[in-house]
């Protein structure tokens, strides 16, 4: 089962050891149709975005005005409706995805963890990548060669443990770092 989720922040437990935690809320959704595999047209909140094709999809589905965007996934209902929640409760794992945030185009110490070279004066090698190439043969720089270039805004998925879930309030605490920046919007799917 996959659930849309707003990323809160991090936070610690209160427990003793103290467990690092990033908290999730549960987007408000309504699955639209259902196939056979579970297979669901869900729409949900985000932003203003209008358009035709969002109003005809929301005069389809008999949906109100602020539920604008929609997103194919799997789901525990058999019948369009409000989106089935009760599956968290017995969830211990799940597995989040999340874009990553953007840093434009970074070096290649950001963005590959070089060393650079020395920092005082007289040298003139300081963030700079090195050298790159081979000798005579092949005489070409090898694909693949870590170089200066756009970093971030990547889809990352990792996999975390639910260390608790307040159904009133739909808050999930997942056990470390989660992707993205706080704000944004990404899925997470139940493992077990």
């Amino acid at each position: 089962m996959e659930y849309i989720v707003e990323k809160i922040g991090m936070s610690r437990t209160t427990t003793i050891p103290s467990v690092a935690v990033t908290l999730v809320r549960i987007v408000e959704a309504k699955v639209c149709e259902v196939d056979e595999n579970k297979r669901a047209l869900v729409a949900y909140a985000q932003g203003k975005k209008i358009n035709k094709a969002i109003a005809g999809q929301q005069k389809k589905y008999g949906l109100s005005a602020e539920f604008n965007r929609f997103k194919t996934m799997t789901v525990a209902n058999s019948e369009a409706g409000d989106l089935d929640l009760t599956p968290l409760n017995d969830a211990k794992v799940v597995k989040t995805t999340f874009v990553s945030k953007g840093r434009g185009f970074a070096g290649v110490m950001k963005r590959h963890n070089f060393a650079g070279g020395p920092g005082a004066h007289g040298s003139r090698f300081h963030r700079r990548v090195g050298s790159i190439g081979n000798a005579e043969w092949p005489g070409r720089v090898q694909p693949g060669q870590k170089m200066p270039g756009h970093y971030g805004t990547d889809k990352k998925t990792a996999k975390n443990e639910i260390v608790s879930y307040d159904a009133e309030t739909g808050i999930i605490a997942l056990k470390g770092a989660v992707a993205g920046a706080n704000g944004s919007y990404g899925t997470i799917r139940i493992v077990k």
